[in-house]
């Protein structure tokens, strides 16, 4: 039997005046409350350790570069990785990385009880736009500042389970799960900021957004026998209110752990995953009923083409 206590860190909202150290050390008292609780594997929001930027135009491309860490880990998160060690407990986070030769991605990491990096990821999914929209109530420039991610959908086999990443608009998209799901993943963690209101339809507010959160969620974990872990950032921050609304959800598609407030916040889940056996078994034994013949279509255009 394979079991393990999760933690969801939800952390209410960065500031643009808050330090890097400010941050880290709200993430330390949450580790700390964690291993209270007996996690052995603590998830973290998107871009933890800063403010959302790309809510912000910048026209010189190059201010932006503030917000981005150049090595990992660094001066100011060391403390965090450090106090991992010492408690032995397993983290993902998500920050903005700027690598040697120039490059901009929305990254996590994932490490092991040790404080040790076993795992990145880059987020592939970017929305959003490049340029000021004066027709959005708010920007969202992830396009701007930001490259797809170049390392694709892994899985690492880590604390005896197998662990794969996502970030935020990943997991709007099938693809994100069944990727992971096809190298037998049996939890799936994913940070998120989003906000509580859509830029492009006012109509959709709080309650709309929850929804379709949740449910992407709920659908990648059923249709892969899977555990996820989805946890925002959340609150207003600099003016602009972020949904939160972090959830942890079963093999089944069940959410069993979920936020009930905009701060920092610790959600648990005791997961046994040996549950994930039995949807990868039947319902979702890949090998037995996928029939991958049909399914060129997926790979083979982007956009959509009607019949004619």
């Amino acid at each position: 039997m394979t079991r393990l206590i999760v933690g969801g860190a939800q952390m209410g909202p960065a500031q643009k005046a808050d330090s890097r150290e400010t941050v880290v050390a709200r993430m330390m008292d949450l580790m700390r409350e964690a291993s209270a609780k007996g996690v052995g594997m603590l998830v973290y929001p998107e871009l933890a350790l800063t403010t959302f930027f790309p809510r912000w135009y910048m026209e010189d491309r190059a201010e932006a570069d503030f917000w981005f860490e150049r090595e990992m880990p660094n001066g100011a998160t060391r403390p965090l990785f450090d106090l991992a060690a010492e408690l032995g407990i397993a983290m993902t986070f998500g920050y903005a990385e700027l690598t040697p030769d120039g490059h901009h991605f929305n990254t996590s990491i994932l490490t092991n009880r040790k404080g040790e990096i076993v795992g990145k990821y880059r987020k592939i999914h970017l929305p959003g736009h490049v340029e000021y929209d004066p027709e959005r109530t708010h920007q969202h420039l992830e396009k701007r500042y930001f490259e797809p991610g170049d390392l694709g959908f892994n899985v690492w086999r880590n604390e005896g389970v197998l662990m794969g990443m996502a970030i935020c608009n990943d997991r709007r998209w099938p693809e994100t799960f069944r990727c992971m799901g096809l190298q037998g993943v049996q939890l799936v963690t994913i940070g998120y900021n989003t906000p509580s209101v859509n830029s492009q339809n006012g109509g959709e507010g709080l309650k709309e957004r929850l929804f379709h959160s949740e449910l992407s969620l709920q659908v990648g974990a059923y249709q892969n026998a899977t555990f996820v872990a989805g946890i925002a950032k959340a609150g207003v921050e600099d003016g602009n209110p972020l949904m939160g609304g972090s959830v942890i959800v079963d093999p089944n598609g069940f959410i069993i752990a979920k936020a009930e407030t905009e701060g920092d916040e610790l959600i648990t889940a005791d997961c046994d995953f040996d549950l994930c056996a039995f949807g990868k078994s039947t319902i979702f034994d890949f090998a037995r009923h996928r029939r991958i013949e049909h399914y060129g279509r997926i790979t083979a255009q982007t956009g959509v083409i009607e019949p004619r």
